[in-house]
């Protein structure tokens, strides 16, 4: 499993890259092997502030939809549309071409309520 150590993570299962004030934003190595065959990604909150813990998106594999939630707060600045022609990145590079969105973060001291490699490691029993 790869949890790497300079990201952020939720109980979620989504991880962080803060650059910055902007944080890209995607779903772990763990998530994406649970969810199986990753076949679409929606987001529909480009140009939108969203509160952390609400949805921003969802993502789509062959049995399941499964609901994205926003890590921190802040506007949607882009979102990563190479997804659109090649979901299955989400599953053979989540840390890197599989990212979802780019976030202008609201308040960067949300970034401590994330939980470190270890942390989350805890979470999923690793």
């Amino acid at each position: 499993m790869n949890i790497p150590v300079e990201l952020k993570y939720t109980k979620d299962h989504e991880w962080v890259r803060i650059e910055g004030d902007v944080a890209t934003i995607g779903i772990t190595d763990f998530a994406q092997s649970e969810l199986g065959d990753i076949v679409y990604v929606d987001v529909d909150t480009l140009d939108e502030t969203v509160e952390a813990d609400e949805v921003f998106g969802s993502v789509e594999a062959v049995k399941t939809v499964s609901d994205l939630f926003m890590p921190v707060t802040g506007e949607v600045i882009e979102f990563n549309e190479g997804l659109e022609d090649d979901p299955e990145h989400v599953n053979s590079d989540p840390y890197g071409a599989g990212w979802m969105i780019k976030v202008k973060v609201a308040d960067i001291a949300d970034i401590e309520n994330l939980l470190d490699a270890e942390a989350y490691k805890k979470v999923i029993g690793a």
